[in-house]
């Protein structure tokens, strides 16, 4: 399978992940802490957004022309959107646990870390500086994943 084909493999499975927990009223967090992780989570992605610039998503993790972005999360996180979709949907888990919900999360999580490695090849591929940018820069939690 190509890269481009695995990306929106993943795309897919994290997409068909949240419409279940959406379905199932397991994607909103319950409690003060996990909603304080789905708010900061939603802060992270809007400020990601907003660095990121207006270049388009592409399901297929397509890299964007204009180089890398590394100041603002992007100078913490390699993947701060992937970050805050996966802080987000996780918070909604642990509120709503149950087998089923789990065993989801994990098929999100899958797909977006098929998507991680897919866009990571990529971008090494157009952008030989990102390799360098990937040695000091973690991938989803800051300082240490």
């Amino acid at each position: 399978m190509n890269l481009r084909a695995a990306s929106l493999t993943g795309y897919v499975a994290l997409v068909l992940a949240l419409v279940i927990l959406t379905r199932n009223h397991s994607i909103l967090a319950v409690g003060y802490m996990l909603i304080t992780i789905q708010f900061l989570a939603i802060i992270l992605m809007v400020w990601a957004r907003i660095k990121f610039g207006r270049r388009s998503f592409h399901a297929g993790a397509n890299p964007t022309e204009g180089g890398l972005v590394v100041t603002g999360p992007y100078k913490f996180i390699r993947h701060p959107i992937y970050a805050s979709i996966l802080y987000f949907l996780w918070a909604g888990v642990f509120s709503h646990l149950s087998i089923v919900n789990l065993i989801v999360a994990m098929v999100g999580t899958v797909g977006i870390s098929v998507r991680i490695y897919s866009e990571e090849h990529l971008l090494i591929l157009r952008y030989p500086e990102y390799t360098d940018y990937a040695v000091r820069t973690k991938r989803i939690v800051p300082f240490f994943l």
